[in-house]
């Protein structure tokens, strides 16, 4: 009977002793608690306070090894040298695979494998933000819409919520050689503010005496189209996003007219793919090449060309009395996912993308990446004479031209119109009259989106 109280005593003591080292599940050394024990660095990722507990990681997906994901890779240093308990990984994925990853889980209605931030271009930004609004995250109270470009809001915000951080600037302008003018008599203040059909004579006559095309195009991208629409405030679509604008919208006639224009003023080199595209001004083929200001690098990688080369504004729409000499061609932004982690995301873009015009200067350096925050638009990146360019200050160009771009709504049909839009266009450069393929195509929309 003594012997067995003696074990007794001896296996409560053993218990009492392994229970003041464990220090209990409610104060255990890994910050788990009663309810979730060894578990709260996973807990408190939801709203971001889980960093000065513990490590925490970010991952963003994106597109373009050579643009975005560089941009990305310099925002990672920048801002994991002043967060050191924060990770940031970056995914490369191509767009169209972004998309449907980002389809595919918030249709089926789970995050699991989402990312905490994705890039998405500007046309198709509206399709997630109305379809999954919950989906992302409100960014207002990191960010100001009022701090960037005006015409990246339309597509960034919903509801009176700024929901993306917009990033690179789409702003276009007019790449010429400067030495094909000069053939055919021409200066650069010949070409400086002037408007499309002013642009198609000058283009006859640098044709007739270089022999140059004035332009390239590949007539199933539509990028001029919306260039052009742009322009003028326009688009596809009516103002609230959803309603197709064709057949009664006289700017997307006119662009349709301009367009055709061209053609048959036979100063157009046609191409059919990227390559094409730019061997034709790489290989000095052409005379002007209308487009985005992300082009730049790819004119530059013709080294013997430098010094021939100048940009002057984008032409304008003759007949609409709203078009300017600015517009934007392509353009993205950054979303942080409704997950946890989130308000670490969101404080990385804030610090980043969303306010470092310093960071900014460093993207225009290392990758020519023009940014639509507006305090960065200035500065000794910008204030640098391009000798490839004449010594002209392209940039800083490029950053005025960014504020003169019209805003519009690029809504949710944007590339289903233009699915559309192609075919009707092969038409009319084959013959069929403008109002038909208008109204065809306006048809067409109506009883396929609404």
């Amino acid at each position: 009977m003594r012997k067995s109280l003696i074990v007794l005593l001896a296996i409560l003591l053993l218990t009492l002793v392994v229970s003041a080292c464990s220090g209990g599940s409610g104060t255990s050394g890994n910050g788990g608690n009663a309810a979730n024990p060894g578990n709260s660095a996973d807990s408190s990722a939801g709203d971001g306070g889980g960093a000065s507990q513990g490590s925490q990681e970010i991952t963003v997906w994106a597109w373009d090894p050579n643009f975005n994901i560089a941009a990305l890779n310099l925002a990672k240093e920048r801002y994991e040298a002043k967060h050191p308990d924060v990770k940031v990984n970056i995914v490369e994925y191509a767009q169209d695979d972004i998309v449907q990853k980002l389809n595919t889980g918030l249709n089926s209605g789970t995050t699991k494998g989402l990312p905490n931030i994705v890039l998405i271009e500007d046309y198709r930004a509206q399709n997630f933000l109305q379809a999954y609004p919950d989906a992302f995250r409100d960014m207002s109270d990191v960010i100001k819409a009022e701090d960037f470009a005006e015409y990246k809001i339309g597509p960034t915000s919903y509801n009176g919520k700024q929901y993306g951080v917009p990033f690179d600037s789409g702003a276009t302008g007019l790449y010429v050689r400067t030495d094909y003018l000069e053939q055919a008599g021409y200066t650069l203040d010949d070409v400086t503010n002037i408007d499309w059909n002013q642009y198609i004579e000058i283009g006859k006559k640098i044709k007739e005496v270089t022999g140059k095309d004035m332009l390239t195009q590949d007539p199933n991208d539509l990028g001029l189209i919306r260039v052009m629409a742009q322009s003028a405030g326009e688009w596809y679509l009516k103002e609230d996003g959803k309603t197709p604008n064709l057949a009664d919208n006289p700017v997307i006639k006119e662009a349709l007219e301009t367009y055709k224009a061209m053609f048959d003023a036979n100063i157009v080199k046609m191409n059919s793919d990227w390559s094409q595209f730019l061997a034709a001004f790489n290989n000095g083929d052409v005379a002007t090449v209308p487009t985005g200001n992300w082009i730049t690098p790819s004119v530059k990688a013709e080294a013997s060309q430098s010094g021939k080369w100048a940009v002057v504004p984008t032409p304008k729409l003759a007949g609409s009395a709203n078009s300017v000499n600015a517009s934007s061609l392509g353009g993205s932004s950054w979303y942080v996912m409704n997950l946890d982690g989130q308000d670490a995301a969101a404080n990385f873009l804030a610090e980043t993308f969303g306010s470092d015009s310093e960071f900014y200067s460093l993207l225009l350096e290392k990758i020519g990446a023009i940014g639509s925050l507006k305090a960065a638009s200035s500065g000794s990146a910008y204030d640098k004479a391009d000798d490839f360019f004449g010594g002209q200050k392209i940039y800083a160009d490029f950053a005025k031209w960014t504020e003169e771009v019209p805003k519009v709504n690029y809504g949710l049909h944007t590339y289903a119109i233009e699915d559309i839009l192609v075919i009707e266009v092969q038409n009319y450069l084959n013959g069929k009259d403008v109002d038909s393929v208008i109204r065809d195509a306006q048809a067409q929309a109506e009883s396929q989106l609404q």
